[in-house]
């Protein structure tokens, strides 16, 4: 699994259209009035990486096996969501678990449809839809606190260790502030607020949804969020969910030579994917045989034993080394037994930090 995506938005913004595009379904109803999503989707997809296919083709491989990405869309929020406005604080129990938050904001100006704050402005989409995340952090450590408290009083060790965070945590979320703005660089303190599962310590990527005509360049109201992603060290990605949706619609064969008509390179799921993997920091690896090409997602600095354990927990387990080719000298020599022979084969052991594109093979005994 690459990683979970959680997808939220204001209603008519484009987000279940988004949803459907990425996934090339049409899994999510879509409809211009509120509330149209009623219970969350949530929708699976292959990662694309050329990558793959290009070592399958040297290994002869029969089967290819890219690694696969979740996301979760759930019903537009509005204000007073988190007190139960709209379909209320039940769908953003929804993305408590997600690895991050996609934020799409409508950057497209249509008279016909309608907009529930009466106006185009995805500033303020955004800053709504943050104070819901805030308000329902809130609500939850209001109610955790206190009997996290008491059981520190009691004597209750894994509470005394994680109350005085949480109380910090509490009077920042209590100022309007998401939690990620608790800033710690104590590996067990991120571990502890990690464990909260609050929707506001998530890393958050934006996308502008924007008209047809403004897919390659985007537009003012996309500059603007633009703008302020940056501001926030976030990423932003522009695209046009329309235009996505045509594109999913295409064979295969015909995707390339539609994007470079409308002046883009690759579609809104790639760009989506790779401004997701920059956020969380991940890479990926591949092991590559006969039978099947395959590529596994992992946080950069991933030791190899870590690694070999997203395979299987007897990789790890038993864990001797890694036989390893990095992807260039994969491909510049002809596969493994071209890079033995150039000397570019390598055995790492458990230290070895796994790098993006390794070719990897695992000795293990248990």
């Amino acid at each position: 699994m690459g990683f979970r995506c959680g997808i939220v938005g204001l209603p008519n913004v484009g987000k279940s259209t988004l949803f459907n595009a990425l996934l090339s379904t049409m899994q999510a109803q879509a409809a211009n009035y509120p509330f149209c999503t009623i219970e969350p989707n949530v929708g699976r997809v292959e990662v694309p990486d050329p990558r793959l296919d290009t070592l399958a083709k040297i290994a002869g491989s029969a089967k290819l096996i890219p690694t696969q990405l979740e996301f979760v869309d759930i019903a537009g929020l509005v204000r007073g969501a988190s007190k139960g406005e709209g379909k209320g604080n039940q769908f953003l129990s929804h993305i408590r678990e997600v690895d991050t938050i996609l934020y799409v904001l409508r950057c497209f100006a249509d008279d016909e449809i309608t907009h529930v704050e009466g106006s185009v402005d995805p500033l303020r989409d955004a800053e709504v839809v943050e104070l819901e995340l805030i308000l329902a952090d809130l609500e939850s450590l209001e109610k955790r606190v206190p009997a996290t408290q008491k059981k520190a009083k009691a004597g209750d060790r894994d509470a005394q260790e994680v109350i005085g965070l949480m109380e910090r945590v509490l009077k920042v979320v209590s100022d309007g502030k998401p939690a990620r703005a608790t800033a710690t660089r104590d590996e067990v303190e991120r571990k502890q607020l990690a464990n909260m599962q609050l929707l506001t310590t998530k890393p958050v990527m934006f996308v502008c949804n924007v008209d047809e005509a403004s897919a390659a360049t985007g537009n003012a109201l996309s500059a603007k969020a633009e703008a302020m992603a940056r501001e926030r060290g976030a990423p932003c990605v522009v695209v046009s969910a329309k235009i996505e949706s045509e594109i999913s619609m295409l064979p295969e064969g015909e995707k390339a030579d539609f994007l470079a008509a409308i002046g883009l390179s690759e579609t809104g799921l790639a760009r989506v994917i790779n401004a997701g993997y920059g956020l969380l920091g991940l890479v990926t690896f591949f092991t590559v045989g006969p039978k099947e090409a395959r590529a596994w997602t992992i946080p950069s600095g991933t030791l190899a034993p870590q690694a070999a354990g997203v395979i299987h927990t007897d990789f790890e387990r038993g864990f001797i080394r890694a036989e390893t080719v990095g992807y260039s000298d994969f491909v510049e020599l002809g596969g493994e037994a071209g890079a033995k022979k150039a000397g570019r084969f390598r055995l790492e052991g458990k230290e070895y930090p796994v790098q993006d594109g390794d070719v990897l093979h695992f000795r293990f005994n248990v």
